[in-house]
């Protein structure tokens, strides 16, 4: 077990509809809670179903409750990211997060969200940091920075830990994206491009240009397969 305790695949939260459907995560941050729902709306215009707030700002808390307020469960998924200690993830959560983000791997508060059937995605960087935080309960691992290793690394992961989904996070671009998922990643976290600096008409038009590019992908990758079983079944 390499030391690290194995979560029972029982108690590991799911990871959202929202998220393994939709492939992206929308991620904002230094928002304004009087404007955060009109982002939600264009996010929501443009096909993209979940919401990550960061929490390193002052505001941080007060947009992930309008959100809340604002969006059911069925509409916009609202998760909080940056969640650096047990303090900020229960202060997330009473304020309304329904998922948790983190860019390192902190065993604690993993097991925390799972025994609480809270999704949870520690970001973690090599092999070890990342079967270290699926084997506490992580529902998926965000792969961070993604930017710095490419879709030929997700690739690679598959192959020894296909068990794992794998949200790439960090650089992630309209270009690269569909790179990543047809590498077999779950899916993308998207920040500042796809954020178009606050402009709600730029933000529906970049969601329905990430989210088009990312179904063709995942059409591709899909008929990919199909055809590799074919082939494994006629010999």
């Amino acid at each position: 077990m390499n030391g690290f305790p194995l979560a029972p695949e029982s108690t590991r939260p799911l990871v959202p509809p929202a998220i393994a459907a939709g492939h992206v995560i929308a991620i904002g941050r230094h928002l304004d809670p009087a404007t955060v729902p009109s982002i939600g709306e264009a996010l929501l215009a443009g096909g993209i179903h979940a919401f990550e707030v960061t929490l390193n700002s002052a505001s941080a808390l007060s947009c992930i409750s309008a959100l809340a307020d604002r969006f059911g469960l069925d509409d916009l998924l609202i998760g909080a990211g940056t969640v650096l200690d047990l303090d900020q993830a229960r202060s997330a959560v009473d304020a309304g997060a329904t998922f948790l983000v983190m860019p390192h791997t902190d065993l604690a508060i993993i097991e925390w969200a799972a025994r609480r059937d809270l999704p949870v995605f520690p970001g973690a960087f090599s092999p070890t940091e990342i079967l270290a935080g699926w084997r506490a309960g992580a529902a998926a691992i965000k792969l961070f920075p993604a930017s710095a290793v490419g879709p030929h690394f997700v690739r690679e992961l598959r192959g020894p830990l296909p068990e794992v989904p794998l949200i790439p996070t960090g650089g992630i671009t309209l270009e690269n994206a569909p790179a990543f998922i047809s590498a077999g990643a779950l899916a993308v976290g998207m920040g500042s491009w796809l954020m178009g600096g606050g402009d709600a008409g730029v933000i529906r038009e970049r969601a329905i240009a990430i989210t088009t590019a990312l179904a063709a992908s995942d059409r591709q990758e899909y008929a990919g397969s199909e055809g590799a079983d074919l082939g494994v079944r006629a010999r």
